[in-house]
């Protein structure tokens, strides 16, 4: 059964078809295809895996194909691969009606919906996330980029794709710690807005992590629920959809320090959300009882808990240049209860320093 949401933004509203074998439904395609000429953007691990099913799925119906396979990991998020679309577009002479496809991960997706916002200044493109958390958080909202030496996702744009199309089979082939990785985003929604669906995810983590067909179908569609929601009132992030940072201020420091692809993502952000609880308890926002759960329930999903210890300033160093600084203070998304979270920047900078010096 194949369960549809609706990202609701005016002229640029799109569909997310959540379901199963969504690979072989041109239906779900050709509709948002302004020609029959596509470029199919993925990587070196993906390919072998579901290239050539969409590629028979689309030629079936006399769609032209360009293949891009790019290097597989967070460190190639950048402009030297960007540049390596750019490349193969142009000496394929794609045209303005030329879409295209990402099919991967997070950074298969930030990398082409970023190619697609600029080469020849715009051109259609399409989401179809094979991670869990491609398929949960980075496939909807539009947001697209490349990281900088300097900083994470320090470069891009706000470009919305066409349709979303979460194929649930494609998790099968999952490595157990890219699962865990997407399951951050997950329980994420539930912090920030959705203690119900958190109280589900308590219930229901050993069978996500065994991938159960039905529990992880649920939390694909209420996940995509709460991203579509926040997203629809607050396109480009100048309210509630800063919420959904919750932990990342952090992860990204964890993530830049360590090296990008050391630690994925998700599991930067896990760590990450427990530092903004333990921030938020040492405020008096979050009690003891509360701060347990949220740990354990990372640790269950196979989650590290525990952050690297960089050293107070570092950690500081590493979060100011973080893009939701403002006017020199660091932004910070913390927990006022499990299912309800504040972005404030009026907090006690010592007790930030006490939760970064990772005191007791």
């Amino acid at each position: 059964m194949t369960q549809t949401l609706q990202v609701s933004l005016g002229d640029r509203s799109y569909p997310i078809h959540i379901g199963q074998d969504l690979l072989s439904r041109a239906d779900f395609i050709l509709p948002y295809l302004k020609s029959k000429q596509v470029a199919i953007v993925t990587n070196t691990t993906v390919a072998p895996l579901y290239l050539e099913k969409l590629t028979q799925t689309l030629t079936s119906e006399g769609v032209s194909i360009t293949n891009i396979i790019l290097p597989d990991g967070e460190r190639f998020k950048n402009a030297e691969t960007l540049n390596t679309i750019y490349d193969t577009l142009l000496q394929n002479r794609c045209e303005r009606n030329t879409t295209l496809i990402a099919l991967g991960g997070g950074v298969i997706g930030d990398l082409t919906g970023y190619a697609a916002a600029t080469y020849l200044r715009g051109v259609p493109f399409i989401q179809i996330p094979t991670t869990l958390l491609a398929q949960v958080d980075s496939s909807v909202g539009g947001k697209t980029g490349i990281n900088h030496p300097l900083g994470k996702n320090m470069i891009g744009a706000f470009y919305q794709p066409q349709v979303v199309l979460a194929d649930i089979e494609t998790l099968k082939t999952l490595p157990t710690r890219e699962l865990s990785a997407g399951l951050a985003e997950v329980i994420k929604y539930g912090l920030i807005r959705d203690l119900p669906f958190f109280e589900w995810l308590e219930k229901n983590m050993p069978d996500l992590v065994k991938l159960e067909s039905a529990a992880i179908a649920y939390a694909v569609y209420r996940s995509c629920e709460n991203k579509a929601e926040v997203v629809s009132a607050d396109e480009r992030e100048s309210g509630e959809r800063a919420l959904l940072n919750l932990g990342h201020t952090f992860g990204h420091a964890i993530e830049n320090a360590m090296g990008y692809g050391v630690w994925l993502h998700g599991e930067a952000v896990a760590a990450g959300t427990v530092l903004a609880a333990d921030f938020s308890r040492r405020l008096g926002w979050l009690d003891a009882e509360q701060f347990a759960r949220i740990s354990q329930i990372l640790k269950a999903a196979l989650l590290p808990v525990d952050a690297p210890d960089l050293g107070v300033d570092r950690y500081l160093d590493l979060m100011g240049l973080d893009k939701k600084v403002e006017n020199g203070k660091i932004r910070l998304v913390l927990q006022q209860g499990i299912g309800k979270s504040v972005i404030t920047s009026d907090y006690d900078t010592q007790k930030l320093r006490d939760t970064l010096s990772l005191a007791p």
